[in-house]
């Protein structure tokens, strides 16, 4: 038997098919979290006859009139696939709402089953709702349901009634709405609409009793008027963030790493006294301290990681982050994006994938494109190796690092959507209407399964491609281009030095014209966190986090001694790794998302220049400040900024002529 689920988003939808199937899938408190749609079986303790019950899971949707993709998912999947039953997840706190998408299922002629969700929720509010009286004005069965409880949460009677009805072979009985089922003209359609709203209308009043008059201002709106406040915002944002990342990188994460690194030095010296010392030096440096040492390098950050997104998800769950996308719209509207923007940028904190994956949810192509280019500048799960170590060689595990990074990604963005709006003279403007959803106690249960959930990704692309790639920079460093052995007290006669010694040339303005860093820069294209993984191998320190010390090994002076560099051109090298593109994968998803050849090659361009640019500024102004002159290699730096500040104004100028041409003729975009 083939289940839909189909709702409004935010409805809790997802929540409910990870409750009757036991998956793991991203759950949001905003919508837009599920952009396609997922399967999976009925839980054995919900289905206990063994009966052949699979569920899709489709996107969230207002209306059978798809107005955006994730709708058109939605539609296209009722009307084409057959569903055996459909379950109409309705949000009990806002049936006005959720019913009109309801009476446009029971047209269909599949039957129907409701999940009133949220009934938690309702009944805290004081209100109630008749639910016989509502299954008899639908003409299809309501259960009352609560995703978020493991008991007494109605779910075995819903699946019960989904099975009753997908076995009575009964065709639903669509209500009476006036003729709303037999539309087809426009004006047809916007007549049915409104009989539709007036039938739903009747509904509520009939079935609903609230408590609290509506128009009665409530404790969410008094905390919405300072947390979203278009001032106090901002302000509040940052002071959360920053705690966020003191709690992950200074209070609570080191004291995770203790215990997990010790086993990670157990592990190592237990391998290491497994393989014996007749061990051939060549193979032990390969396996201990390319392959070991360098997967230890990047896991040895987990803890730190795993706090942080613990921390990020318990802001997910209480509704905050839906306040965030409110705050900034009203900067991203100015820049010819939208709030909606907002939502693949922080998925994207994640990972950037489903990050850009998300930006399908934008009707408007141009904004669509342009947020998928811009995404990916969020700081995503696998950049925060990089911030953590960096931090921790330079600047003594600040934590405005990490949070500087966060607001500086949000300065790019912006920047970035204003210079591509005047490349394109793309004027148009959109509007952004969200739900908020109710502030709700986080869940530790959810938070953690949400952080267990990208550690596992975390550490399989260690064991996999981050594993696969330093074993592939460990042989390189190893041998030179006559396959011999590299003396020690030469390593920059490698293969791998040769090869990036030439690519370490155009880093020298950035501060860090090193082959080892552009080495790690070229592998982090493959995986961020390689370029944590990369310069373990290329220096050959095997752990970066000392349990002893709760720091970076030896202290952040030793580390930064063996790296050569300055704490300004760590942060400059930091910067480039964040704002140059993301990883393959990311890429690969951009070039779905984006559909133009010359949007993606314009993206990738953009993004280079962008973080070269950017690298280039704090490294020569930072040296500027602490040193009283610019850096090395100023002057090249500074022709290769200016060639791409030119090139940029020339663009934003041909697309303002562009924009002002008359109607009918193209305009010039990237």
């Amino acid at each position: 038997m083939k289940i839909a689920l189909a709702g409004n988003p935010n409805s809790g939808k997802t929540t409910l098919f990870n409750a009757i199937t036991g998956r793991i899938e991203q759950v949001g408190n905003w919508a837009g979290v599920t952009v396609e749609k997922k399967e999976g079986d009925v839980k054995q303790n919900l289905n206990p006859r063994n009966e052949d019950l699979m569920v899709v899971d489709l996107p969230g949707a207002y209306s059978m009139s798809p107005y955006t993709s994730e709708e058109s998912i939605t539609k296209d999947f009722v009307q084409n696939e057959n569903p055996d039953v459909i379950i109409n997840i309705v949000d009990s706190t806002n049936l006005s709402r959720s019913l009109f998408f309801t009476t446009q299922l029971l047209e269909l002629g599949i039957p129907v089953v409701v999940a009133l969700n949220k009934s938690d929720l309702t009944e805290k509010k004081g209100n109630t709702i008749n639910v016989p009286a509502l299954s008899d004005a639908l003409k299809c069965p309501v259960v009352q349901t609560i995703s978020t409880k493991s008991s007494n949460n109605g779910l075995p009677e819903l699946i019960e009634a989904v099975i009753a009805a997908g076995k009575s072979n009964k065709k639903q009985i669509a209500p009476d709405i006036g003729g709303a089922k037999r539309a087809s003209t426009k004006e047809e359609f916007e007549k049915a609409d409104k009989k539709r709203y007036a039938f739903v209308n009747n509904i509520v009043v009939e079935v609903e009793r609230r408590k609290v008059s509506s128009d009665k201002q409530t404790i969410q709106d008094k905390v919405d008027r300072i947390v979203a406040h278009k001032w106090l915002g901002i302000p509040i944002f940052a002071v959360i963030i920053w705690l966020v990342f003191s709690i992950s990188q200074t209070w609570v994460g080191p004291w995770f790493a203790d215990t997990f690194v010790s086993w990670i030095d157990m592990l190592n010296e237990s391998l290491a006294a497994l393989l014996g010392d007749n061990l051939n030096p060549v193979v032990g440096a390969l396996l201990l301290d390319g392959v070991v040492g360098g997967v230890s390098a990047v896991v040895g950050f987990l803890p730190l990681i795993m706090v942080l997104f613990f921390c990020l998800a318990l802001l997910e769950d209480c509704g905050y982050m839906a306040r965030v996308a409110v705050v900034m719209d009203r900067f991203f509207k100015k820049v010819g994006l939208s709030g909606r923007s907002i939502i693949p940028m922080i998925v994207g904190t994640g990972c950037g994938i489903p990050g850009v994956m998300a930006t399908r949810t934008i009707k408007n192509e141009r904004q669509r494109r342009t947020t998928a280019m811009l995404t990916t500048f969020m700081p995503c799960g696998a950049k925060l190796p990089i911030i953590a170590l960096f931090a921790g060689v330079f600047f003594n595990d600040n934590s405005w690092i990490g949070t500087s990074m966060y607001f500086l990604g949000i300065i790019v963005i912006i920047t970035g959507a204003l210079i591509v709006r005047r490349i394109t003279g793309d004027n148009s403007k959109s509007y952004f209407i969200m739900e908020l959803p109710e502030y709700r106690f986080p869940s530790i249960k959810r938070a953690t399964i949400s952080m267990l959930m990208r550690a596992k990704a975390f550490i399989i692309k260690a064991g996999t491609i981050i594993l696969v790639c330093n074993a592939v920079v460990q042989i390189l460093q190893t041998f030179d281009w006559h396959f011999q052995v590299v003396a020690e007290t030469a390593p920059e006669t490698s293969i791998l030095a040769s090869i990036a010694s030439p690519l370490a040339v155009l880093f020298i303005p950035l501060g860090f014209g090193l082959w080892q860093f552009a080495a790690a820069a070229v592998t982090g294209f493959i995986a961020k966190e390689n370029v944590v993984g990369t310069l373990a191998v290329c220096f050959g320190i095997t752990n970066f986090i000392d349990v002893d010390e709760l720091t970076l090994i030896g202290g952040s002076t030793e580390v930064s001694t063996i790296f050569g560099i300055t704490a300004v051109a760590g942060l400059a090298y930091l910067v480039f790794n964040l704002f140059t593109p993301p990883c393959f994968a990311a890429i690969g998803a951009m070039n779905s998302e984006m559909e133009s050849r010359k949007w993606f090659w314009g993206a990738i361009g953009f993004q280079m220049s962008l973080g070269y640019a950017l690298s280039f500024l704090v490294y020569q102004i930072g040296t500027l400040f602490t040193t009283g002159s610019v850096g090395n290699g100023f002057l090249g730096g500074l022709i290769a900024v200016a060639v791409i500040i030119g090139t940029l104004v020339y663009l934003m100028r041909r697309g303002s002529k562009s924009s002002e041409l008359p109607a009918g003729m193209e305009s010039v975009k990237i």
